[in-house]
């Protein structure tokens, strides 16, 4: 799922492109995109585009007369930009808005369709979709530790819960944790305030680092293809390769289709964490560290 790096690229792509010009139309090729009714597509019609902004992850188109489009794109929703008149794949395509100068398409990959549009008026009817996390980079130290500690929960979870702080998904709390040296299923009361200092520190650089990066990536061009998972990760998308900072093997926790990825050696004091596919299976047999991880490998090829 594009995250605040990822969307905040898009929208200022977006923003170079459609801003001061007048929508056409808006062609809904799926009827499942659209979850309103009020107002209907056909009233953007005319509107001159007057910016986009990001609201947590979703990308808003804003036009005349407090009209805005909250695009949200969900795991496998994608923007493009396209000359007019272009041809749109019809299977993947959601919709378009049709600018005089060019369109921009909403596509999904797969056969389920999550990615959404709501068409709004006015900015209370906007509000209404703001999930409510906080700006990491509006926080100071000490009311970064209040905020998180109000609630009691994994820091994986934490992190990735849009209700508590604002942009950040699975990709990039991994990287984040990472960067901070703390394991993703700490508890938030746990941390002290040397450890709320370094994730807060390691979200605004992090989340920094990954947007500048991305500028420069798509540098002069639309963001086509915009990834969760990119060479220059850390830990995420790297299960079994070596971590960047101690060279030791990156593992995983899997939870239905979630996977977290991290360092033992650098965030968990050496100890591996419980993958409910394998410790089920496994029980009292689980591997406490990576060198047993090595061994019972090692043991499991012999049996072969």
């Amino acid at each position: 799922m594009p995250e605040l790096p990822d969307v905040t690229v898009y929208v200022e792509h977006v923003r170079e492109r459609i801003l001061g010009r007048t929508l056409a139309r808006l062609q809904l090729l799926s009827p499942f995109v659209l979850r309103s009714v009020d107002p209907p597509a056909q009233a953007f019609a005319g509107l001159a585009a007057t910016g986009c902004s990001r609201l947590g992850k979703r990308v808003v188109l804003e036009f005349e007369d407090e009209h805005f489009a909250v695009i949200h794109l969900m795991i496998a929703g994608r923007l493009h930009w396209k000359a007019p008149g272009a041809k749109l794949p019809r299977k993947s395509t959601l919709l378009a808005f049709h600018f005089d100068d060019g369109l921009l398409s909403l596509t999904e990959a797969g056969s389920k369709r999550r990615a959404s549009l709501h068409l709004v008026r006015g900015r209370e009817a906007l509000a209404a979709h703001d999930p409510g996390g906080l700006d990491v980079f509006s926080l100071g130290p000490a009311a970064f530790a209040e905020h998180m500690r109000a609630r009691n929960h994994t820091l994986k979870r934490a992190l990735t819960d849009p209700r508590i702080l604002d942009g950040i998904g699975n990709a990039y709390s991994d990287e984040i944790l990472h960067r901070a040296k703390l394991s993703p299923v700490k508890l938030t009361s746990r941390l002290d305030d040397e450890e709320l200092e370094r994730l807060l520190q390691a979200c605004q650089d992090g989340l920094r680092e990954w947007t500048e990066l991305l500028r420069e990536h798509y540098a002069g061009r639309f963001p086509e293809k915009v990834t969760a998972f990119r060479p220059e990760m850390a830990v995420h998308g790297k299960y079994g390769e070596p971590c960047p900072v101690c060279g030791d093997p990156v593992q995983r926790i899997v939870y239905a289709s979630r996977e977290t990825n991290y360092c033992p050696t650098c965030q968990t004091g050496g100890k591996l964490l419980a993958d409910r596919s394998l410790s089920r299976l496994l029980a009292k047999d689980w591997p406490r560290s990576l060198e047993e991880l090595e061994a019972y490998k090692a043991e499991r090829r012999v049996e072969r």
